[in-house]
Formats: structure tokens, sequence, C-alpha cells
């Protein structure tokens, strides 16, 4: 396994800078972000550090070395937007870049591209599914074709008004990923699993980990807290956002060394990748490396 961060949350320094960053916190890898030029729809999206637009062989040669200078990989490429968007244009935009990111990972030499399924959250998952298998088999087919993995992450994306009620994100729990990976049989199409978002919805982090070990192609590490108080007063049914908090490693629920043994375990031996939307250190840019720094220093011992 190689112990990495996300790059999202250094949407302040440019590639070079994350990765010397990386470097001299001896983490072994960075997930680097490739959304599209523009602003954010929300709070950790819209973050560049490679611009896969129009991007060549010449350029992929130039992120390579700045690699191979600072001793650090990159895990994959990282974008996660909502590509069953009910607004046709809005989503098919969103395909067109993805590919773009596809063809990019190909350039570098990568294995794995990371994203959402997406979802129309006004809309239960049988009524999603048939959108779901005609925007997905062919980019898993054209993710064959550039020899690229693509790990869904299984976040719920509800936290807020906008969100409600079904969430942006199909892929949320093992009934969901049986169904995905019946539907669509491919080696290239498998999961980023982040285990903070089954102990926002009150499953065990651990429970998935046996039988979609061959679908593991990336992981994201944070820990996430629910506010017992706070859910108390307005219920599970309320957004989330009111009573839960995303956290680093070793600051919420999850009990990492038995997560780790897990991934031992079970023969797991990718990218952890450290994502950070905790802002127990502040939001400046020290507060933010410190929050990367510590989450490094809880998981490293279980690396080798």
């Amino acid at each position: 396994m190689k112990l990495g961060f996300v790059s999202a949350i250094f949407p302040d320094l440019n590639l070079e800078q994350v990765l010397a960053f990386a470097a001299g916190e001896r983490f072994s890898c960075i997930e680097a972000m490739c959304w599209p030029a523009g602003r954010a729809e929300r709070r950790f999206a819209g973050v560049s550090h490679i611009d896969v637009a129009g991007f060549t062989r010449g350029r992929a040669d130039e992120v390579n070395a700045a690699c191979a200078r600072h001793g650090v990989s990159l895990s994959g490429l990282g974008y996660y937007p909502n590509p069953l968007d009910p607004d046709p244009v809005a989503a098919k935009t969103v395909v067109e870049h993805l590919k773009k990111v596809i063809k990019a990972a190909r350039l570098l030499g990568l294995n794995n591209v990371n994203t959402f399924i997406g979802r129309d959250w006004t809309k239960t998952v049988d009524e999603n599914w048939p959108r779901f298998l005609k925007t997905w088999r062919p980019l898993i087919a054209f993710a064959e074709d550039q020899g690229i993995r693509i790990g869904i992450e299984n976040c719920p994306m509800s936290f807020s008004r906008d969100q409600w009620p079904g969430g942006k994100n199909l892929a949320i729990a093992p009934a969901i990923w049986r169904r995905m990976f019946n539907d669509i049989d491919s080696s290239n199409f498998g999961l980023n699993y982040d285990p903070s978002h089954f102990v926002l919805q009150r499953m065990d982090p651990l429970s998935p980990l046996r039988e979609f070990a061959g679908k593991l192609f990336h992981l994201h590490a944070k820990d996430l807290t629910v506010h017992q108080e706070k859910l108390d007063e307005v219920g599970i049914f309320a957004f989330p956002g009111q009573w839960h908090s995303a956290r680093i490693p070793g600051f919420g629920e999850i009990n990492w060394a038995q997560f780790m043994a897990k991934l031992h375990e079970i023969g797991y031996d990718g990218p952890v990748c450290i994502e950070v939307e905790d802002d127990t250190f502040g939001t400046t840019l020290d507060g933010r490396m410190a929050a990367v720094r510590i989450g490094g220093n809880v998981l490293r011992p279980f690396f080798a």
C-alpha cells in the first residue's frame, strides 16, 4: 500500500508545490484533481492540479518528470461531478470532461480515474437505473479502450437542501454496488472506497471490504463524527450537514487499526489517500497542511 492525500485541499498551490509538500512530509503519492476551469458549485470542487483540456504527450511528460523529481507518484486522477444530472446539457458537459480525464490518465501511464456515478436526486434508485446504464455502459467501454480503471466513490452527496432527498450519487451501499457490477460486468469498473460514508449512514465501515476486495481500486482515508446531541434535536431525516462533521483520520469514529488490519488481511495493495474536509486546524494554508500532516502521522505506522 501507498500512503498519500487528495490534492483538493490545496487549491492555492500548483502541482509542483503540492508534490514538494508531499515529498517533504514523506507521502508516497497524491490523487490529483482535474476539474475544468471555472467557479465550483461546492466546496472542494473546482480544483485542478492537472488541466486535462488539450492534454498532450508533452504535458504528460512534464507532469511525470515533476513527480520523478519529488519522488511522489500519482495514485490516480480525480473528478467528482454528477454525470446523471437531470439537466441533459450539464450531464453531457460532465461526461465529455470525464472522457478527457480518462485520456489524460492514459497519457500519464496511470491506472485509475476516480469519480461519482451521479444521480437525479429527485428520483429513486430504480427510476435512475435506465439512465445509469445508458450513461455508464459506454463510459466504461471507453475506459476499457484507454486501459483505465474507474473507481467510484461511495459518497451519498446528500448533505443539504439542494441535494435532497436522494443525493447526487447512486453508488452508496453494497446492495447497489452488486447491481452495478452485475449489470456492467467489467474488470475496469470498481470502487474508490471511503469508509467515512458508511459511518454517516450508520453502517460498519469494515463490512464491505472482504466481499468487494477485488473491486477496491483506490481508497480515501477520511473520518467522521456524528454529533449525537444534534441528531437528538433534528432526527436522522434532517439534512446530514446539520448533525455530522468530516474529520481527519484518528479524529472521528473509525477504528483505524482495525480498518488497516482488514486491508492487510484481504491483500489490498493500492493507494490510501487522506481526504481533508476537516476545519479543526483552520482554513489557512498552514492549518490545512497541519491537517494533512497529522492525518499522515496517524496512518503511517500501518505502512511498511
